[in-house]
C-alpha cells in the first residue's frame, strides 16, 4: 500500500465522452470525474488519493454523503462514473480557503493532517495476526507508490522489468546469519518492527513452513556471505483474499510467490535480484516483460487475466515495475519502484483487501 498525502496539483481538464455536465481532471496520470465548469487546465486543487478515510464534516461539504466506499461510507475507492474510471477525489475544501494552492503545489505541501484525512488501514484476520515480538533486526519492506500518480520514476526507454503484482498478503522473512535466527511477519507488524512468534495457525509461518522458506534464506546468506537475508514474499489462496489463483489455503496448500530479495553485505542492505537468486528455490512472482520504459505498455501489462495459476482463473491486480539495474529515485526518495494497477481489479465487487 503506498504513503497518503494529500496534495494541491495543477490540473489538466478533459471532456468526459459519456457526460454533458461532467468533466475530468487529470492528476499525474490519473483521472476523477468532476463537474463541468468547476476547474481549468492549469489551476490547482487539492487531490485526495484512494484509500483515504474523510472526516464526516468534510463528507458532508463535498456533498458525498453515503456515497463513500466503506462500512461508514467515509472511504475514497476507484468508481467508474458514466463508463470513466475515476480514482481520487478533487476538490477545494473550505478549511484551505485561505491557502494559495498554486504554491502549495510547487511546494508539495501535504494537507492530510489539517483536513483531518487519515490512511486506510486493512483489517487483520486472526490467521494473519497472532502474538507479537519486539525485532528491530527485520529488513524492512518498503510502500510501493503508483506510477499514475509518479509517472516521472521511470524515463521513457529505460530498461525495466515487469512482474505480475498478486493480491494475497506480504510475508516478510528476515534470516540472522550470526544467530541463525527466523523473524517472520506481515507488512503491518513489519512496520512497527514487530515479527510474529510462530504458530502453525498463522498464515505466513504456514507459508514458511510449507515453501522451506527459512532454509532458503540460511542457503543464500551463506553463498553471498550475508549477516541478514530478508525474503519477501507474497501468500496466496482461498481464505487469504478474494483473488485466490486456485490455492486452496484452507487446507494447507498456500500458495506463496517471492517478490523481492535484500541482504545485508558488509554493512550494507542491498536490494537484490530475486529470479537471479532464487530461481528454482522458491516460487517465484511470474515476470511478464523485460524491456524499454513505455507508460502505455505497462498500463497495458496491468490489466488482463493472471498468469500464477496456469488457468487465467482470474483477473489480475497489476503490475510491479522495477529499473532492470537497481537505482535510487528522486522522485521516490528511495527505490526506483512503483505499482500499476488494473481497473478492473479496482472496481471489482466484493473485494478484500486485508494486509
Amino acid at each position: 500500500m503506498s504513503t497518503l498525502r494529500v496534495t494541491a496539483e495543477v490540473l489538466t481538464v478533459h471532456d468526459h465522452p459519456n457526460a454533458d455536465a461532467l468533466e475530468l481532471a487529470q492528476v499525474g496520470l490519473y483521472r476523477a470525474v468532476v463537474a463541468k465548469g468547476a476547474y481549468r487546465t492549469g489551476e490547482a486543487a487539492v487531490y485526495i488519493p484512494e484509500q483515504s478515510v474523510l472526516p464526516a464534516e468534510l463528507i458532508e461539504e463535498l456533498g458525498l454523503t453515503g456515497r463513500l466506499a466503506g462500512s461508514a461510507s467515509d472511504r475514497v475507492k476507484a468508481v467508474r462514473l458514466r463508463g470513466e474510471l475515476s480514482q481520487g477525489i478533487v476538490c477545494r475544501p473550505g478549511a484551505l480557503a485561505d491557502v494559495d494552492l498554486a504554491r502549495a503545489a510547487a511546494d508539495g505541501t501535504d494537507f492530510a493532517e489539517r483536513l483531518g484525512i487519515t490512511k486506510w488501514v486493512p483489517p487483520i484476520p486472526p490467521t494473519m495476526s497472532g502474538e507479537v515480538e519486539s525485532a528491530p533486526e527485520l529488513l524492512p519492506w518498503v510502500d510501493i507508490e503508483n506510477i499514475q500518480r509518479y509517472p516521472d520514476v521511470f524515463t521513457p526507454g529505460e530498461p525495466v522489468v515487469l512482474t505480475e503484482k498478486l493480491h494475497g498478503s506480504a510475508c516478510l522473512l528476515t534470516y540472522l546469519a550470526d544467530e541463525d535466527r527466523v523473524y517472520v511477519t506481515s507488512k503491518g507488524f513489519g512496520a512497527k518492527s514487530l515479527a510474529l512468534k510462530e504458530d502453525p495457525r498463522n498464515l505466513y509461518w504456514r507459508a514458511v513452513h510449507g515453501h522451506g522458506v527459512a532454509e532458503a534464506a540460511a542457503r543464500l546468506a551463506e553463498r553471498l556471505g550475508a549477516r541478514r537475508v530478508g525474503i519477501f514474499g507474497e501468500v496466496y489462496g482461498a481464505g487469504v483474499q478474494d483473488l485466490t489463483y486456485g490455492a486452496d489455503g484452507r487446507r494447507d496448500t498456500l500458495g506463496f510467490a517471492v517478490f523481492d530479495v535484500s541482504a545485508e553485505i558488509d554493512g550494507s542492505v542491498r536490494w537484490l535480484d530475486a529470479a537471479a537468486l532464487l530461481e528454482g528455490e522458491l516460487p517465484l512472482v511470474p515476470r511478464l516483460f523485460e524491456g524499454p520504459y513505455d507508460i502505455e505498455r505497462v498500463l497495458e501489462f496491468a490489466g488482463g487475466r493472471e498468469t500464477v495459476s496456469g488457468r487465467e482463473l482470474h483477473i489480475r491486480e497489476g503490475v510491479v515495475i522495477r529499473p532492470a539495474v537497481e537505482r535510487y529515485s528522486a522522485v521516490t526518495g528511495g527505490r526506483a519502484i512503483a505499482k500499476a494497477v488494473s481497473p478492473a481489479y479496482l472496481t471489482r465487487k466484493g473485494g478484500t483487501e486485508y494486509e
